[in-house]
């Protein structure tokens, strides 16, 4: 076959990048064309999105195409966070910038909702972790301060079916970033008007609900005009970036943990069906949507914001550090020490994350770190445990044990954490590929164009085209480790 090149637009938390992926039949390879930061815009005390700039900058991506040897792209496809959102108008005109899910805007909301629909009631329908920021809750905060908007309000899309409609003009809703917000029959895999009715949300602003791997259209002639002569498709995606990252998780067969890793860690398996009781719910696990309407059956962990916070603090006061040279520091000091629950609602919001992890170590009666490599030690030895913890739950949920962990993105970089991860769940850790965001991305686009059959043959496909690094568990430290992992459950009762 001839070379197919598809655009991936992969949106993190603090940055974007445009990837170019080429296909020849057997191996995937990427170039990526554009990369731009990507920040919140603090106005009025409030956390939103620079949206324009955004999709200024994915312009400028599908621009450098058309002005290379990539102008015969086939098709583009946006991922991105999940939960946030936009309205549009009656004119199609986007209302105000999105607001961002650190904003405290949400504080104390879920509380207040569950005084119309129970924890359990919203749960038991929509299947999704209860976190301050979920979509049902940004509402229920828009209708509390701002109800006026759902006056002249005539759709929602989230960020991803923003941006294709910018793109496109196809005002859609992609389900694996819908299934982000408790607003989906987990079930159904539609919209749940039952809980959306009981919190005085008009349904009529929730859309058409798109499967990832189909077809939203081409780009608008207007588009065209700015970015060059582009004949290309744009895509669904795995609109979420997780669902797009476990389409790459270079797993054989079913049955698998994986840990999608970066500023935050997503870790859970690949289920056929929602499991909304029990334990599932006990624990706060997470039903959402993936590719071939399976389910991301996972938890929200805080992840490698806290170690990024952290150097962020160190560099406003004047120390700059690489994450190889704390991550160094991190080893060579005395293993767990002292932990932290990295799911603590102390550590969501930016600020001093270093005086936040001494403070609750204070307040827990453990060794409060000092130096640079004790407080990123203390981080590490906290994700790990927090690793297995879920990885137990699961294996107890699903009635399974699980051979060995797949880590699967940034976070595949950080060596050290990846063998502590091992060390900890004592089980071998397979880390990669880093870019599997992106690489999802883009086998959800060739699934799409008939280029690669299934997933089963896009997993295939990923193992034979990218490094996978294995780490085995260092037996000898496992009693270290179990009791370190009894400490951290103690933790968690707290």
């Amino acid at each position: 076959m001839a070379e197919l090149k598809m655009l991936a637009i992969d949106l993190g938390a603090s940055s974007g990048r445009g990837i170019v992926g080429k296909f020849d039949g057997n191996r995937l390879t990427l170039e990526e064309n554009h990369r731009f930061p990507n920040e919140p815009v603090i106005t009025a005390g409030s956390f939103n999105w620079d949206i324009l700039r955004i999709y200024h900058e994915i312009k400028d991506s599908i621009r450098k195409c058309a002005l290379s040897d990539d102008r015969n792209i086939a098709s583009i496809a946006i991922d991105t966070w999940g939960v946030d959102y936009g309205f549009l108008d009656k004119n199609g005109k986007l209302i105000g910038n999105p607001y961002h899910y650190r904003d405290d805007r949400t504080a104390g909301v879920p509380e207040l909702a569950f005084n119309t629909v129970s924890q359990d009631d919203l749960y038991g329908v929509t299947g999704t972790q209860t976190m301050n920021f979920n979509t049902i809750f940004q509402l229920i905060a828009e209708k509390r301060d701002n109800p006026e908007i759902f006056d002249i309000a005539k759709r929602l899309l989230f960020v991803p079916d923003l941006l294709n409609y910018f793109l496109t003009g196809v005002q859609e809703n992609e389900y694996t970033i819908a299934s982000t917000g408790a607003l989906l029959d987990s079930r159904a895999r539609s919209w749940s008007f039952d809980i959306i009715d009981k919190f005085g949300i008009p349904r009529e602003i929730f859309g058409k609900i798109a499967q990832p791997g189909t077809i939203v259209g081409p780009l608008l002639p207007q588009v065209i005009e700015e970015v060059g002569a582009i004949n290309a498709k744009v895509i669904h995606a795995a609109s979420h970036d997780t669902a797009s990252a476990v389409v790459a998780v270079p797993a054989k067969g079913d049955d698998f943990v994986y840990i999608s890793s970066g500023t935050w860690s997503l870790m859970g398996s690949e289920l056929k069906e929602p499991c909304l009781d029990g334990d599932a719910k006990k624990y706060d696990f997470t039903n959402e949507g993936g590719m071939n309407r399976t389910i991301r059956f996972l938890k929200n962990i805080m992840g490698l914001w806290i170690e990024q916070e952290s150097r962020r603090q160190w560099a406003r006061e004047g120390k700059k550090f690489s994450f190889d040279w704390l991550s160094d520091a991190a080893m060579a000091s005395r293993p767990l020490q002292c932990l932290i629950n990295p799911n603590d609602y102390t550590f969501n919001a930016p600020g001093n994350m270093p005086e936040r992890i001494a403070e609750y170590c204070r307040r827990t009666g453990q060794h409060v770190p000092e130096s640079y490599g004790e407080i990123v030690r203390c981080i590490f030895d906290s994700l790990a445990l927090c690793y297995r913890w879920t990885v137990d739950k699961i294996n107890s949920i699903k009635g399974s044990k699980t051979p060995f962990i797949n880590i699967v993105g940034g976070g595949c970089k950080e060596a050290p954490l990846c063998q502590l991860t091992a060390d900890a769940c004592g089980i071998p850790v397979y880390a990669g590929p880093v870019e599997a965001t992106a690489i999802g991305n883009i086998c959800v686009q060739a699934m799409a164009l008939g280029e690669i059959k299934d997933m089963a043959e896009a997993r295939h496909i990923v193992r034979n085209s990218f490094e996978i690094k294995c780490y085995e568990p260092n037996r000898e430290n496992a009693a270290m480790w179990d009791e370190g992992y009894e400490k951290f459950c103690a933790l968690l009762k707290d």
